[in-house]
């Protein structure tokens, strides 16, 4: 027999948990974690340029200092799994004060997902920037592994609810505790990444960088599980000292 505060706390911590699986699978897969904002363009000059950098980024083949050139140049975001920019749709940029614009949208593929970076970037013969090249594979593996251990957590406390009993709610909280600390490193990671990025490029001037709302829910699903695993760990300790308590008081 379940108390019924120990049932709130179970019921309260599934919904937690669940808001911070949605966040989390939400912010894995869009690509609004970081967001440029860049100059407008010119002259027919500048026009042509910024082209070759569209093409590059959308054909071309994969380099960091071009698609970073073209995120920094044309309004670019990115994400974990994406990069886009957003360009007008009509071919003379610069003719059309406020011209109508659309993005374009190149996925990372698991191969360049573990990519090495380079101390500068494009530049293969610089040697490997060891630290930026973990933090980027680190920020899209962290994720999967939150996800997956919030997946593994739902799985035993499933198959707990057959059994009745409380016994794995502890385990599960742990689980839940490891997982927003893996959210939590995933925007570390990125974050810490971006900053290395930026010292080693060169900025054009007036380019702005914000943080964008996917960022935010990956932050915000955090502290979701980390509640959801407070709520699990103190369930499964009262409920039994609740339990040894009834078992001794039986036993005198």
């Amino acid at each position: 027999m379940v108390d019924n505060r120990y049932a709130t706390a179970l019921v309260i911590a599934c919904v937690l948990s669940l808001l911070a699986t949605v966040y989390l699978s939400v912010a894995v897969g869009t690509q609004y974690w970081y967001q440029y904002t860049s100059p407008t363009v010119r002259s027919e000059a500048n026009a042509s340029e910024l082209r070759v950098l569209r093409e590059e980024f959308v054909e071309g083949e994969f380099d960091e200092k071009t698609y970073s050139d073209s995120l920094f140049r044309l309004n670019g975001t990115v994400g974990l799994w994406w990069r886009c920019l957003q360009v007008p749709t009509d071919t003379h940029w610069y003719k059309e004060p406020d011209p109508k614009m659309v993005m374009e949208c190149v996925s990372f593929s698991l191969s360049q997902q573990f990519t090495p970076k380079y101390k500068e970037p494009g530049n293969h013969n610089s040697g490997e920037d060891i630290i930026r090249t973990y933090l980027w594979r680190c920020q899209f593996l962290l994720p999967l592994v939150s996800l997956g251990l919030v997946v593994l957590g739902g799985v035993v406390g499933f198959c707990a609810c057959l059994c009745r009993s409380l016994s794995p709610t502890l385990g599960i909280g742990l689980l839940h505790l490891l997982a927003g600390l893996c959210s939590l490193a995933t925007v570390c990671c990125f974050l810490a990444g971006l900053d290395l990025l930026h010292r080693v490029s060169v900025l054009p001037e007036q380019v702005d960088g914000t943080l964008g709302w996917s960022l935010y829910l990956a932050l915000i699903s955090s502290p979701l599980n980390m509640m959801a695993a407070a709520l699990l760990v103190w369930a499964a300790r009262s409920h039994s000292k609740s339990y040894y308590r009834m078992t001794a008081y039986r036993v005198a």
